[in-house]
């Protein structure tokens, strides 16, 4: 059966392989043979910006069908879900596929197989197939790796298989593969896109968000610390670690050698886009208000308050994200001895990516174009001043682009930067903490929490405690990635690969706080002059602080047997050569 390539006919898609703000007037190909898409770079670019399109993870690193993953996962913020209740089934985790759909897990990784065999049956020079390929390769890499964090082992198939026919179904019975196996594909496959990508693309106003050799071999790194993390590695076996270092050194040795390096600015990093010196992989949004190539993100018009004119007030922070940020001395709450911490003033004196990330009561937070803008959420005789309250009291102000009119919210283009240089740093000193090299894990948490702000201390350590051993090296890093990666998509993922949901998370139920204004002693013009006085007087002498919870159905309960979740029974019944997950019934190890 002769294969067709649907091109993307609104060159929308395009954005993953262009500047945002600069769209091209879509051209509408429809349907076109392989014999001429691979025979034309420009044709089979096209085709491949399908790919990009199908596969970059949306705001909050999302490439979950089944929604995985969000802060609302995890102690930032708060949500229900079958996953925190402990009511997971084998119905519920349907990312593996069981449906013939161009749009499930298998469904893009056939066009992903189909884009790789015709381009390396055509014409087109070879050193531009290379790169093209080398894209493909990356994604089918990404595509694998995302299933394998959620199942273990899964059916590698690396060609396009017949789709029609009593032989093709036979055919399609295909067993799982070892998790070990599935891993070593994601490396084979990585490792093509870092051979034949370019450090960096010739055009950074056109190529602006295209893969590069540095984004293949960082999501290397990711990948094989993954491999390395106890979720897949409860041995603790160090040729694992051994290997995640290798390739996360070889990750910030590509992207240092292109420019790389953290962001002057931790806030503003979200708003730059050519030449970010943090930006590893970009998911590209534009601010097309209605014409075909409208890609806006979502994530700004859903995130900020409601009562600014617009906005969802989504994604609220929860009570435990708000008090795990650190002192400016880069010392815990309740552990620095320059800083005291106060429940009542709770925002002093914080490492200052809390103000960057976290707006509350009384905070300044410009929006709407107003660099003066307040931010009020308290309540005064039992009403709340908002129009909508904030349920948790607080919100994201993370990657909220301030100067943005509130009648162009909802256009938002801010990209997704699904892998930044922080994380590389990070990635580098876990893997380097594996191996026991623990001065190398220094000076990257130090280089993080310089960027931040936190203050270097008379010892030059940014407030981390000296000589750590292996295990608490362990806990900072993962302490440094709660505070550094917060709303990012990360917590979930690096809590179950350590496997420490439980401890973390379980018999617990997150919570918010009622800031209310006193019933006396309060100015009685307070509503119109608060914006001008002082917020430490206005804490302490006008509110007081009430805690309440918002996990209301349950406590927390996630269950051991989640770090590997079921395979879809519907597609068992579909595949009968598919073995279900030991844990969840069946006979497959996922940890082989």
């Amino acid at each position: 059966m002769k294969k067709k390539y649907i091109v993307l006919s609104a060159v929308c898609s395009m954005l993953a392989l262009s500047g945002c703000k600069d769209v091209l007037d879509k051209t509408d190909l429809a349907s076109a043979d392989p014999n001429l898409i691979f025979k034309d770079s420009t044709l089979a670019s096209l085709s491949l910006s399908y790919i990009y399109d199908q596969n970059l993870p949306t705001w909050g690193g999302v490439t979950m069908i089944s929604g995985i993953g969000g802060s609302s996962f995890t102690d930032e913020s708060y949500g229900e879900s079958k996953y925190l209740e402990g009511t997971l089934t084998t119905a519920d985790v349907t990312d593996f596929g069981t449906a013939l759909s161009p749009s499930n897990s298998y469904g893009k990784i056939r066009t992903i197989n189909s884009f790789i065999q015709d381009m390396k049956n055509g014409s087109i020079q070879t050193g531009a197939r290379n790169r093209l390929l080398a894209q493909a390769y990356f994604f089918r890499a990404w595509r694998y790796f995302e299933l394998v964090k959620l199942y273990g082992g899964v059916p590698l198939v690396l060609t396009p298989l017949d789709a029609v026919g009593v032989e093709a179904r036979n055919a399609a019975y295909i067993p799982r593969n070892l998790t070990s196996e599935n891993y070593k594909q994601v490396v084979a496959d990585l490792d093509s896109a870092i051979k034949y990508l370019p450090g960096k693309w010739p055009n950074p106003a056109t190529d602006w968000g295209r893969l590069t050799k540095g984004a293949a071999a960082a999501f290397k790194g990711r990948a094989l610390l993954y491999a390395a993390s106890p979720q897949f590695n409860p041995g603790d076996a160090t040729d694992r670690w051994q290997a995640a270092y290798d390739a996360n050194k070889q990750a910030y040795d590509i992207l240092v050698a292109n420019g790389a390096a953290l962001h002057s600015s931790y806030d503003q990093l979200w708003f730059q886009e050519q030449n970010n010196p943090e930006a590893v992989m970009v998911t590209g949004f534009n601010t097309s208000s209605g014409d075909q190539a409208k890609k806006n993100n979502g994530y700004d018009n859903a995130t900020r308050p409601r009562y600014t004119g617009t906005g969802g007030g989504s994604n609220q922070p929860s009570w435990e994200m708000v008090k795990a940020y650190p002192m400016l001395d880069g010392k815990k709450p309740g552990e620095s001895t320059k800083y005291t911490y106060a429940d009542q003033q709770f925002y002093k004196n914080r490492d200052p990516r809390f103000d960057k990330t976290i707006a509350y009561n009384g905070a300044t937070w410009p929006l709407n174009g107003n660099a003066n803008f307040k931010l009020w959420t308290y309540y005064a005789g039992g009403k709340t001043v908002e129009s909508t309250a904030s349920n948790t009291g607080f919100y994201t102000r993370k990657a909220i682009n301030p100067t943005v009119e509130a009648s162009q919210v909802q256009f938002s283009g801010t990209d997704w930067i699904e892998i930044r240089f922080a994380e590389v740093l990070l990635n580098l000193a876990e893997s380097a903490t594996g191996i026991g090299k623990l001065d190398e894990a220094y000076t990257q948490l130090k280089a993080i929490r310089k960027r931040a702000g936190i203050e270097a201390g008379t010892d030059g350590l940014y407030g981390l405690k000296a000589n750590m051993t292996r295990a608490e090296m362990f806990d900072a890093i993962m302490y440094e990635r709660q505070i550094e990666f917060a709303f990012e998509g990360k917590r979930f993922w690096d809590l179950r690969r350590w496997k420490q949901i439980e401890t973390v998370l379980n018999g617990k139920r997150r919570t918010g706080v009622t800031i209310n204004l006193k019933t006396t002693g309060v100015p009685a013009d307070f509503a119109t002059t608060r914006d001008g006085l002082k917020l430490d007087d206005v804490y302490a002498n006008y509110f007081t602080i009430t805690f309440k919870q918002m996990d209301t159905k349950y406590a927390i309960n996630w269950k051991p047997a989640y770090y590997f979740f079921p395979i879809p029974l519907q597609a068992i019944d579909n595949n009968p050569k598919l073995v279900q997950n030991d844990v969840w019934g069946g006979a497959f190890d996922p940890l082989k």
